[in-house]
């Protein structure tokens, strides 16, 4: 099953209607993995974190940045992202070493 399949079951979409956005969503927050932990290639123990940041942007979407919201007694805030996801992203971090030119 690909990464797009996974989303949409997890999501609960069926057909390919939304299939662009959700491969750009995955690739968007890929791009993001990759610069967050400093490296080239997505571990694969990312990938279910991937997803859960593309749901996470999905279920967003017109709300984006969003912190609080109250309407007819409901009230939403959103998070940049939960601390769990936070945590499992830094277990994947690797340090960036800068070279200094000796004058």
């Amino acid at each position: 099953m690909t990464t797009l399949e996974k989303l949409k079951t997890m999501l609960g979409i069926t057909g390919s209607d939304e299939d662009a956005l959700l491969q750009l969503l995955l690739d968007d927050v890929k791009a993001d993995l990759l610069t967050w932990t400093n490296r080239v290639e997505l571990p694969t123990a990312l990938e279910p974190i991937q997803r859960q940041i593309a749901a996470i942007r999905y279920n967003r979407q017109g709300v984006e940045g969003q912190t609080a919201h109250s309407e007819g007694g409901i009230s939403r805030s959103f998070d940049d992202l939960p601390e769990s996801i936070r945590n499992a992203i830094s277990q994947y971090r690797l340090l960036k070493v800068v070279k200094y030119a000796a004058n």
